[in-house]
C-alpha cells in the first residue's frame, strides 16, 4: 500500500503541478504515510495551493468537499476510481520500463533502433524480468527471467568468480588418476597493482588452463606472491618516514621487520584480489608466499645444501650498488639513461642537478720528471682509487714508461704503469687509461690480472671515506667531483673536458645512480648448472626443454654459455636472511665480522650451526653472529616452482605435479628469473622445472611507444574493465610525482588517446585482445579501440543467444544425437564450418598459436554463425509456414548445437560471457548437464560433420551474396536498404542448378525482393548494373532509374586490367623455356586450369562490358 502511495505521488510530482512538493506532502500527510487512512485516487484529493501549510481533506466527498449520500453513488465514484487508479498505475508502469530500456542502451545505439525498444518497452513485460535477482556471495548466480536487451559488461561478470571458487572448480586433485597439467603462476610482488602485463600473463595462462582443465586433465595453476625484497621495504621506509619521521635505523631490524610483516597483511596481496577480477582461475588453496613458513625453510634447504657441494661461496667483488638503499641491487633492477651531451640531471639526496656526459681529462706527474701522462674520466671522483695506469704494450708512445710510476697528486701514492693490451686500445684517445680496481668492472679485471692494490674510496651511503684523503673525506660523491675538478686546476693539472656519449645505470627502484662497489657477498658457481640448462634446450638428441617461440634460443645459449657467477646476498632487512654464521675466536687478531672468510659456518639453524661450529673450531672459544645480509629475491623465486609443490619434504603434489608443464612469461626475464628456475629446478629437483617455456610479447602503446608515467600512456587493466572518464585519468596523473612539464605532456597525451575517456570495456573484452594481439613478434601496440571493438562483440553473442532463446521457445528439448545427412544445407554447412573451427582451435592452442586460436573462434562466431547461418535460417520463423515445419526443427536443433559448442570453445578465452549465456540454454532431456561450463567438456571434432561439397556450395553463395552487396554500396545512401530484384546470368548448366537450389539463402543473405537466375543465351536483363562473381557467374542488380554507364564502365575496366595483368603474368610464366621438364605435373595443371578460369573471367568481363554498351544506346535512342 505505501508503494502506491509512494508512485501517486511520484506520479503527481511528474506532472509539474506547481501545488505540490513531495517530500512537503509526505510530511504534511503522516497518516497516508503510515498506510493508516485508505488513501484515495488523485481526483479525491483535494489540495489547495497556500504554501507549504496547505489544507487537505479526506474521505469519500466531491470536489466541493460535499460528502456523498447515496450508496448508489458511492459505488458508482468508487469504480471509476479505480479505473482512474488502473490508468494511472499504467501509464506509470510504462514510462518506468521506457527509463529502464533508455538506460540500457549506449549511447551509440541509433534513433530508429531507440524508437523500437522503446515501442517494444510500452508491453506488458515486467521490468523486474530484465533485472538479475540479488545473488548471496558464493551462491550460484540468479538469472533474470529475460534477457536484457543489451550486454553490459558489470552486471554480466558479476557473481560468477565467487561461486566457481566456492565450488571448487579450480582446485586439483593429487590423488586424480586424470593426466596432470600444471602451470606456475609468476608470483607478482606483493607492492604490486595488477598492470597491463599482469593482465597479459593471466589472460594467457588462464586460456591454456581452463581449455585443459575442459580436455579432461587435472589441471594445477598456483597462485603466488614474491616478498620483493626491494620493492617492499621501500615503501615501508617511506611509510614510516611519512608517519613516524623515523628510518629504519632508528627504528632497529627487529622493530622494521615487524612493521613490513604488518604492512604486508595488511596491505599486500591486492594483486591477486584483482587476479580474480580478470577471471583467472587459480587454485587458491595452495597460495603462497615466498616468506611463509614453508618456503622459507626450502630457501634455507637449498642455500645448505649447494654450499655443501661447493656451489656458494663467499668473495670480494664489484656489485652494482644503491647508496640510498646501501644494498647491493641485481642486474636487471638498473636501468640504463642513454645520455648524448653534457646533461644536468636529478639525482637522489642533492639539492641542484648533477651534470653527466663530460669527459674530464687530466695530469698524473710522472716519477723522476719524466713529465705528465693524461688520461680522461667521466667521474673524475673516482681518481682517489686509482691504483695504477694502464698503456698498450705496443704503443710507441709510451715505451720509455714500461715500469715506471706517477705520482698521485693528492696523497702521494705511486701509480704503476702497467701493460693491458686487453683493456687499453692505443688509437682511442690518449692512450693512457686511469685504473680504479675497487669501482670500475673493468679496472677490476686490470687489477687482478696485474696484482694490483683494490682501494675502496666510498661509504655505504656514497660519501668520500678515509680512504680518499681528509680534504674529501664526508663530501657527497658527486660534490666530491666538482670539488675535485676545481682542486686539479688549482694544481695546474686540469686539461680541459668535452660531451661525451654514455650509458648511466640508475636503480630502477631509487633512481639512485649506481655506483660499483667492492663488497664481501654470496656467490653461486653457476657454470656446471648453466651447461645443463643449455644441454636441456639443445641437445638433439633429448631435448627436455621446448622454448617458444623459437627465436629465444639463441638468447638462451648467450646466456648460460658466458654466464658469470651470480651474487645472491643483499644488504637489506627484510627478505630471507641468509643461513650464515660467522665465528668470531676469542684469540682472532681482527674482530669485524666476515674478517676472516674461513670462520663462516653454514646451517639451517642456530643449533645446527653450534654443532657444525664445535666440529670445525675444536677446543676453541668462539661467538657466532649470524650475516645481517639476506638473499636475493631471485634466489626464491627460482626456487618457487619446487617449493610451491613442497619441496624439500617428498608430498604428494610433488610426485604428482613436478616437474610443470608450462610456464609462461615475459621474455625479458628469460635469464633473470627462468634460467635461474632451471639451474635450481635440475640441480634440486632432479628435474627441468616444466617441459614448455611459452615468452609472451611486451605491451606498448597503440603507437609503438613503451608505456611511461611521464607520456601518460600507460594502462590499468582495471581502468579498461571498468571503464573511466578523463577527467579521472588526469586525477590519476595529478596523484603521481610527476613535475609541471611532465604532468602537461602526459595530459596531452591522454586526451589524444582517449579523448572521452576509456568505455567500460568487461574482462572478457580485454582478455580477448591481450590474447589476440600475441602474433605481434616481441611486442604488443595495444590499441584500446581493438578492446572496445570486442566488447561490442560480446553484444553480438548476446543478441545471438536472445536470438536463439526466442526461436527455441520454453518448451525445445535438444536433440539426442544429431545426424547431418538429414538436415538442410545450411544445417550441414555450419556444422562443417564448425568443426574446422574447432580443430583449428585445438590445434592451434596446442602449438601455442593463441592469436590463431582466438581467430579461429572469432571467425566462426562473427562471419558464419551470426553473419550466415542465423541469417539465413530466419525465413524457416517467419510466421508459422507448415512448408518449414522439418527445417524449422532442423534449424532448431543445429543452432543450439552450435551454441553449446560454439559457447565450450570460446570459454577459456572469455570465461564470464560464455558461463553467463550457456547457463541460458536448454539441457538434453534425461541427461546431466554439468554444473558450470568451467568443468564441461571441450569441443572436439566430429567426423561425420565434415562436409567439404557443401562448403564449396556456400562458398559459391557467399561470392553471389558479396557481388550484389558490392552493387547495392553503389546505390544512393537513401536507396541501399530497399529490397532490389536481382539476376544471376549462369554459363554453365552445373552452375544454373547450383544457384536454382539456393535462391532462398541468395535472397536471404543479399535482402532480395526477388531472384531469377537467366543462362547464357537468355537476354540479358536491362535497367540493371553488373558485377563479375567469376568465370561462371554474373550478377544484376535492379535499379531505380537510369544508369550511370560510364562510371560502371570504368569500374569494369579496372577490373578488367587487373585480371588481364594475372593472366599475362601466368602466361608468361607457363610460355617459360623448359617449363614443363621443370615444373611438376601437379603445379603444372594447377596453373592450366587457373589460366581459364582467368580468360573466362576475361570473356565474363568483356560481355558486361558490351551489356552496360547495349544499355547506353538503348537509353539514348529512346531519349531521343
Amino acid at each position: 500500500m505505501n508503494q502506491l502511495v509512494s508512485r501517486i505521488i511520484r506520479v503527481i510530482y511528474e506532472s509539474r503541478k506547481p501545488c505540490i512538493h513531495p517530500p512537503t506532502l509526505s510530511k504534511t500527510l503522516p497518516h497516508f504515510a503510515a498506510g493508516i487512512i485508505h488513501p484515495l485516487p488523485r481526483t479525491s484529493l483535494f489540495i489547495s495551493s497556500q504554501g507549504p501549510n496547505f489544507k487537505y481533506r479526506l474521505g469519500p466527498r466531491n470536489m466541493s468537499g460535499r460528502p456523498l449520500l447515496t450508496a448508489e453513488a458511492l459505488e458508482k465514484k468508487k469504480k471509476k476510481e479505480e479505473k482512474a487508479k488502473e490508468k494511472e498505475l499504467k501509464k506509470l508502469k510504462a514510462a518506468q520500463k521506457a527509463e529502464a530500456l533508455k538506460a540500457q542502451q549506449p549511447s551509440s545505439v541509433p534513433k530508429s533502433e531507440k524508437k523500437k525498444n522503446a515501442k517494444r518497452g510500452a508491453g506488458e513485460e515486467n521490468l523486474e524480468d530484465y533485472n538479475d535477482p540479488e545473488t548471496s556471495i558464493g551462491e550460484k548466480k540468479k538469472l533474470s527471467r529475460q534477457m536484457a536487451l543489451t550486454y553490459k559488461p558489470s552486471a554480466v561478470e558479476k557473481s560468477w568468480y565467487e561461486w566457481w571458487e566456492k565450488s571448487n572448480f579450480f582446485e586439483a586433485d593429487s590423488s586424480s588418476s586424470k593426466p596432470s597439467f600444471v602451470i606456475v603462476l609468476p608470483p607478482p610482488n606483493v607492492t604490486g597493482a595488477l598492470h597491463i602485463g599482469h593482465a597479459l600473463t593471466a589472460a594467457i595462462q588462464d586460456t591454456i588452463i581452463r581449455w585443459k582443465r575442459m580436455s579432461g586433465y587435472n589441471t594445477l595453476w598456483v597462485p603466488g606472491m614474491d616478498h620483493a625484497g626491494i620493492a617492499t621495504q621501500v615503501v615501508v621506509e617511506k611509510k614510516i618516514m611519512r608517519e613516524m619521521n623515523l628510518t629504519r635505523h632508528d627504528l632497529g631490524r627487529e622493530k622494521f621487520v615487524a612493521a613490513v610483516w604488518e604492512w604486508k597483511n595488511e596491505y599486500g596481496g591486492t594483486i591477486l584480489q584483482q587476479l580474480r577480477r580478470l577471471g583467472a582461475s587459480l587454485d587458491w588453496s595452495r597460495e603462497c608466499f615466498t616468506m611463509d613458513e614453508k618456503r622459507s625453510r626450502a630457501v634455507t634447504e637449498a642455500f645448505v645444501r649447494l654450499y655443501k657441494e661447493g656451489l656458494i661461496y663467499r668473495d670480494l667483488r664489484l656489485v652494482n650498488w644503491d647508496c640510498v638503499l646501501r644494498t647491493a641491487i641485481s642486474d636487471i633492477e638498473v636501468e640504463y639513461i642513454e645520455i648524448k651531451e653534457r646533461t644536468p640531471l636529478r639525482v637522489p639526496g642533492y639539492d641542484k642537478p648533477v651534470e653527466f656526459g663530460v669527459l674530464t681529462s687530466f695530469a698524473y706527474p710522472l716519477e723522476g720528471g719524466l713529465g705528465e701522462i693524461i688520461v680522461a674520466t667521466t667521474r673524475v671522483e673516482t681518481m682517489l682509487g686509482d691504483t695504477a695506469i694502464a698503456i698498450h704494450p705496443n704503443d710507441p708512445r709510451y715505451t720509455h714508461l714500461h715500469g715506471k710510476f706517477a705520482i698521485h697528486p693528492f696523497n702521494g701514492r705511486k701509480l704503476p704503469i702497467v701493460c693491458d693490451a686487453v683493456l687499453v686500445d692505443m688509437n682511442f684517445g690518449t692512450g693512457a687509461v686511469k685504473i680504479t680496481p675497487a669501482h670500475d668492472p673493468n679496472d677490476f679485471e686490470v687489477g687482478k690480472r696485474h696484482n694490483l692494490e683494490f682501494i675502496n674510496i666510498f661509504t655505504d651511503d656514497g660519501h668520500i671515506n678515509s680512504n680518499g684523503g681528509s680534504t674529501f673525506a664526508g663530501m657527497p660523491r658527486f660534490k666530491a667531483r666538482v670539488a675535485l675538478t676545481e682542486a686539479l686546476k688549482e694544481k695546474g693539472l686540469y686539461r680541459g673536458d668535452k660531451n661525451n656519449e654514455m650509458r648511466l645505470g640508475v636503480c630502477s627502484r631509487t633512481n639512485d645512480v649506481v655506483e660499483p662497489l667492492i663488497k664481501p657477498q654470496w656467490y653461486v658457481n653457476c657454470k656446471s648448472m648453466a651447461q645443463e640448462g643449455l644441454d636441456a634446450v639443445t641437445d638433439d638428441t633429448n631435448p627436455k626443454m621446448e622454448i617458444i617461440p623459437k627465436q629465444y634460443v639463441a638468447e638462451w645459449k648467450r646466456w648460460l654459455e658466458n654466464i658469470r657467477d651470480w651474487c645472491i646476498s643483499r644488504q637489506l632487512w627484510w627478505g630471507h636472511r641468509i643461513p650464515a654464521w660467522y665465528a668470531m675466536l676469542d684469540d682472532d687478531e681482527l674482530k669485524e665480522l666476515g674478517a676472516y672468510n674461513n670462520h663462516w659456518v653454514v646451517a639451517r639453524n642456530q643449533e645446527e650451526a653450534d654443532e657444525e661450529a664445535n666440529r670445525i673450531f675444536a677446543g676453541k672459544k668462539f661467538q657466532l653472529f649470524q650475516d645481517p645480509d639476506v638473499l636475493d629475491t631471485w634466489f626464491s623465486s627460482g626456487l618457487f616452482p619446487l617449493s610451491v609443490l613442497g619441496w624439500p619434504d617428498d608430498t604428494e603434489d610433488f610426485r604428482t605435479f613436478y616437474p610443470t608443464s608450462v610456464l609462461e612469461t615475459g621474455h625479458d626475464i628469460l635469464f633473470f628469473w627462468v634460467a635461474r628456475m632451471v639451474m635450481l629446478g635440475m640441480k634440486l629437483g632432479g628435474d627441468v622445472p616444466f617441459s614448455k617455456v611459452y615468452l609472451h610479447p611486451m605491451i606498448r602503446d597503440a603507437h609503438g611507444r613503451k608505456m611511461s608515467k611521464s607520456l601518460g600512456n600507460v594502462i590499468d587493466p582495471l581502468e579498461v574493465i571498468n571503464g573511466i572518464k578523463l577527467i579521472d585519468l588526469n586525477r590519476r596523473l595529478e596523484g603521481g610525482n610527476l613535475d609541471p612539464k611532465e604532468l602537461k605532456t602526459a595530459k596531452e597525451g591522454q586526451a589524444k588517446d582517449f579523448p572521452d575517456g576509456i568505455p567500460e570495456c568487461g574482462a572478457d573484452a580485454l582478455r580477448f585482445a591481450l590474447v589476440s594481439y600475441t602474433a605481434q613478434s616481441d611486442k604488443i601496440n595495444l590499441d584500446i579501440q581493438r578492446v572496445v571493438g570486442y566488447r561490442q562483440w560480446c553484444n553480438k553473442l548476446w543478441n545471438a543467444i536472445r536470438f536463439a532463446m526466442s526461436k527455441l521457445g520454453d518448451d525445445y528439448t535438444p536433440p539426442t544425437e544429431i545426424v547431418p545427412a538429414a538436415m538442410p544445407f545450411s544445417c550441414k554447412w555450419i556444422l562443417s564450418v564448425l568443426n574446422k573451427a574447432i580443430s583449428k582451435t585445438v590445434l592451434s592452442l596446442d602449438s601455442y598459436e593463441f592469436s590463431d586460436a582466438a581467430t579461429a573462434v572469432y571467425s566462426w562466431w562473427q562471419f558464419q554463425l551470426c553473419d550466415v547461418f542465423i541469417e539465413v535460417i530466419k525465413p524457416y520463423f517467419a510466421g508459422n509456414d507448415q512448408a518449414f515445419a522439418s527445417e524449422r526443427r532442423f534449424a532448431q536443433d543445429t543452432l543450439w548445437l552450435c551454441l553449446d559448442n560454439g559457447l565450450r570453445l570460446l570459454h577459456p578465452f572469455m570465461p564470464f560471457v560464455t558461463e553467463e549465456l550457456w547457463q541460458r540454454l536448454p539441457s538434453k532431456k534425461d541427461s546431466a548437464r554439468k554444473e558450470s561450463i568451467v568443468i564441461s567438456e571441450y569441443p572436439s571434432a566430429v567426423e561425420c560433420w565434415i562436409n567439404d561439397d557443401v562448403e564449396l556450395e556456400m562458398d559459391m553463395i557467399e561470392s553471389v551474396v558479396k557481388s550484389l552487396r558490392s552493387l547495392r554500396a553503389q546505390l544512393a545512401p537513401n536507396e541501399r536498404h530497399e529490397r532490389r530484384a536481382a539476376f544471376v546470368r549462369c554459363r554453365t548448366d552445373d552452375t544454373c542448378d547450383l544457384i536454382k537450389k539456393h535462391e532462398l539463402e541468395i535472397a536471404t543473405l543479399a535482402t532480395l525482393s526477388s531472384m531469377e537466375v537467366v543462362r547464357e543465351s537468355d537476354d540479358a536483363p536491362v535497367g540493371c548494373i553488373v558485377d563479375v562473381v567469376n568465370e561462371s557467374l554474373s550478377v544484376f542488380l535492379k535499379l531505380r532509374g537510369n544508369i550511370n554507364v560510364e562510371a560502371e564502365l570504368e569500374k569494369l575496366k579496372k577490373k578488367m586490367e587487373e585480371v588481364q595483368k594475372q593472366y599475362d603474368v601466368l602466361k608468361k610464366k607457363t610460355s617459360a623455356p623448359s617449363y614443363n621438364e621443370k615444373v611438376p605435373a601437379d603445379i603444372r595443371e594447377a596453373n592450366a586450369e587457373k589460366l581459364a578460369k582467368l580468360m573466362q573471367e576475361l570473356l565474363s568481363f568483356k560481355e558486361a562490358d558490351e551489356h552496360l554498351k547495349r544499355e547506353n544506346a538503348a537509353a539514348a535512342a529512346s531519349g531521343k
